[in-house]
């Protein structure tokens, strides 16, 4: 315990503190020798990190006890056929930059049952590069965290209904090898059609406003 909390920079009392809050995993014990390792040491410098990004107690051992308990990332990466996605890797800390003061075990939680998250270890693994990027620009426009992966739990409804619409057609008139080399096909089609989409909707919004500004702007015969 003296040598990790040296190498952690901290005192042997503040160690003992993050103990009884569990902030830190139990040591391995052999009799009554007490053997701690480098994912202790990692442990009690993110601690360490997110108190010094202002995060509480409170919350740091909240966020601690979800991370204990993800799923490891071997049931995330471990898939076939491999995804073409491409996997982030990061630390407590560099994800709770990301999403500031809203990385809370609820969200964290609804991220690893999504399967957007797993663990390594010390570290946390997103499933997806690009999702991740798309996260963290919606949540630094003001949109909730929590709102933005409810949606995406919508919208991963929606994606398996297409992946089984195109699997079908395609596995209907080509072989099954195809599957794989076609899917770009696919989801070139969904890109497309998400786009007119969201045109048409944009579009629709935009006659709404002129014709609110419209009725503003008259008046009324006598």
């Amino acid at each position: 315990m003296d040598e990790l909390a040296r190498l952690a920079g901290i005192s042997v009392r503040t160690l003992r503190f993050y103990r009884e809050r569990k902030l830190i995993p139990p040591p391995r014990r052999e009799g009554r020798i007490a053997w701690y390792d480098d994912h202790h040491l990692a442990r009690l410098r993110t601690i360490t990190a997110l108190l010094e990004r202002g995060h509480t107690l409170s919350g740091i051992a909240e966020l601690a006890e979800a991370f204990d308990h993800g799923r490891d990332v071997g049931e995330l990466l471990g898939m076939e056929p491999p995804t073409d996605e491409t996997p982030v890797r990061l630390t407590p800390e560099e994800l709770a930059d990301r999403f500031a003061g809203q990385d809370t075990p609820e969200n964290l939680a609804a991220a690893m049952d999504l399967g957007y998250l797993g663990t390594d270890g010390q570290q946390i693994v997103h499933i997806s590069r690009r999702l991740l990027d798309v996260s963290t620009a919606l949540v630094r426009e003001g949109i909730p965290l929590a709102e933005v992966l409810r949606a995406g739990k919508e919208v991963r409804t929606h994606a398996d209904t297409l992946a089984d619409l195109f699997a079908d057609l395609i596995l209907r008139h080509a072989p099954e090898e195809a599957l794989h080399r076609l899917r770009p096909l696919a989801r070139s089609v969904v890109d497309a059609e998400l786009s007119l989409a969201l045109d048409r909707r944009l579009r629709k919004q935009h006659e709404g406003t002129d014709e609110t500004d419209g009725k503003a702007a008259g008046t009324e015969e006598p």
